[in-house]
């Protein structure tokens, strides 16, 4: 048996959908905050207002690629995985919220 401090921490500390790809989504969010930060530039530098427009809409693709391939894995993990069908139907609940707040960003 675990000594319970150990398992104290196995329980704080809980995985998420996104466990096994965080290096890649950590490195994607790198990329989006370089993006980010060469429009503060294009701003700084005056550049054209259709230029900076563009780069924006990259950054918006971006961070939607991101918000889906987490969605996903919270359905993958979180919904599918739940235990009983009360947390499923919480979680599936959790999950349309959360698709409903995405699409109304604009």
């Amino acid at each position: 048996m675990l000594p319970l401090a150990i398992m104290h921490a196995a329980q704080a500390t809980p995985t998420r959908g996104y466990s096994a790809t965080k290096d890649q989504l950590q490195g994607r969010l790198r990329r989006i905050e370089g993006q980010v930060r060469g429009i503060e530039r294009m701003v700084d530098e005056e550049r054209y207002c259709i230029d900076v427009l563009t780069q924006i809409g990259a950054v918006q693709a971006a961070l939607d690629k991101v918000a889906l391939g987490l969605l996903d894995d919270h359905a993958h993990h979180c919904v599918i995985g739940a235990e009983d069908l009360t947390e499923r139907e919480a979680k599936t609940d959790e999950l349309m919220a959360s698709v409903a707040r995405l699409m109304r960003r604009g």
